[in-house]
């Protein structure tokens, strides 16, 4: 009698413990909060707005008002240029816009040369000192 009662006690555990591993499978299978399809387009929107703002500090500071104001300063051009890759992404952001910023009143013809000068030398500083300090 003891035996059978063994028997019947280690059948309904390897029962249970079958029925909690596939629980736990169909679990893992159901559908996630934010799908994979939503995560990649959000990584590609992120990836192109930081591809966007890079392009955005290296078009003002290619531009020619751009390499005067940088040769004047005696800043290297090359270090500055590879140095906004190593911006943070609300660092990027925060320049880029003060660039189109600049080159929109620049289009308009409301910055003097002087004034364009020292914002872009401040830009170009601003990017060298936030990569030092990492």
């Amino acid at each position: 009698m003891k035996l059978r009662t063994r028997l019947y006690v280690c059948l309904l555990a390897v029962f249970a413990l079958v029925l909690s591993v596939s629980y736990s499978a169909v679990a893992q299978q159901t559908d996630h909060a934010v799908s994979g399809q939503d995560l990649r387009k959000d990584l590609q929107r992120a990836a192109d707005s930081r591809h966007a703002d890079e392009a955005a500090i290296r078009e003002l500071l290619s531009s020619e008002q751009g390499q005067k104001a940088l040769k004047s300063a005696n800043v290297d051009f090359q270090k500055v240029h590879n140095a906004v890759a190593q911006l943070n992404d609300e660092e990027a952001a925060r320049l880029a816009a003060q660039s189109r910023t600049i080159q929109k009143d620049m289009a308009a013809g409301t910055l003097s040369d002087r004034d364009l000068l020292i914002i872009i030398v401040a830009i170009a500083a601003l990017v060298l000192i936030i990569v030092a300090v990492r």
